[in-house]
């Protein structure tokens, strides 16, 4: 399965580091209002250079997982192992979506943001997802979504083809993804994971109104349109919070990792690489990453 791989990009300096305050601002007023402020253990897929890790302070340890070793690094070096007053201890993770390198059960809280939309197959994405989740886990999770309004005006005009009405998940270029909320909540429902709350984010993600409008006062109108927006949402973006049944299983004491090769969840850990005893597949350790990318199988 193709993966969208940063790997060298400018992601951190040319797309969040240009005219993004707007989306960063809303994007955080919607995490805040949807993620758990407090538990145990949490795992961001797709966390890049860690972006939004500052809102995970109330976790005892805090996975960021992504493909690409360059965002990771620069991950490690904004955030070190451990943050302020020792809470919370971050590990980093190389690995993709389709072959999770963790246990099941494993993670009070699962975070996905601007990630889905590259997944080729996203209901094996939310499947894996599903499978970590410890009982009453929370998921949240971000999509872009097919039927905003830019969508719905262009297909009414006939300056696109593919209908923003329709179910089903649209490429609209290669590895990006554009869903439709009823396809996703659907699915999620089919996983039994019960949504529990729902967002419509970005409204004015418009050039000339962030150019002519204060981002402190967008944002703020963001916020307060969110909750509202989420009973038929027509922005580009939404959240949603989703939790786990309680009578699933949860990981036995002391197990962590799993074999992305065989499944085995009796890994050692020899410092500079983690060995599956099952199967005997090593994954290195290199600059503080664990690389579950699966290339020494």
């Amino acid at each position: 399965m193709p993966i969208c791989d940063y790997e060298g990009s400018r992601y951190r300096t040319e797309f969040w580091g240009r005219d993004r305050a707007y989306e960063d601002g809303a994007e955080r007023l919607a995490m805040r209002a949807l993620l758990p402020p407090t538990g145990r253990r949490l795992v961001e897929i797709g966390a890049g250079f860690g972006r939004l890790a500052d809102l995970y302070t109330g976790y005892d340890e805090v996975v960021l997982l992504d493909y690409a070793r360059s965002q990771l690094r620069q991950a490690r070096e904004r955030l070190g192992d451990v943050g302020p007053g020792g809470r919370p201890r971050y590990i980093y993770v190389l690995g993709d979506f389709y072959r999770l390198p963790f246990v099941p059960g494993l993670f009070d809280t699962v975070v996905m943001v601007r990630t889905l939309h590259h997944a080729a197959d996203a209901p094996a994405v939310l499947r894996n997802v599903s499978r970590i989740l410890a009982p009453q886990g929370a998921f949240v999770l971000e999509f872009a979504s097919k039927r905003n309004l830019k969508a719905i005006l262009r297909y009414l005009l006939r300056r696109q083809d593919w209908s923003p009405f329709a179910p089903e998940p649209v490429e609209f270029v290669p590895l990006n993804f554009d869903f439709h909320p009823r396809w996703v909540l659907s699915y999620l429902r089919r996983l039994d994971l019960r949504v529990e709350r729902v967002r419509a984010v970005s409204f004015f993600r418009i050039g000339f109104l962030k150019r002519a409008v204060p981002n402190r006062l967008l944002v703020r109108l963001d916020g307060a349109l969110q909750p509202l927006g989420a009973l038929f949402p027509l922005t580009p973006s939404v959240f949603l919070r989703a939790r786990a049944p309680a009578d699933r299983p949860t990981a036995p004491p002391g197990t962590f990792f799993r074999c992305v090769h065989c499944g085995s969840a009796v890994l050692i850990d020899q410092g500079d690489r983690v060995v599956c005893t099952d199967c005997g597949a090593g994954f290195p350790v290199e600059e503080g990453l664990y690389d579950f990318r699966g290339e020494e199988g």
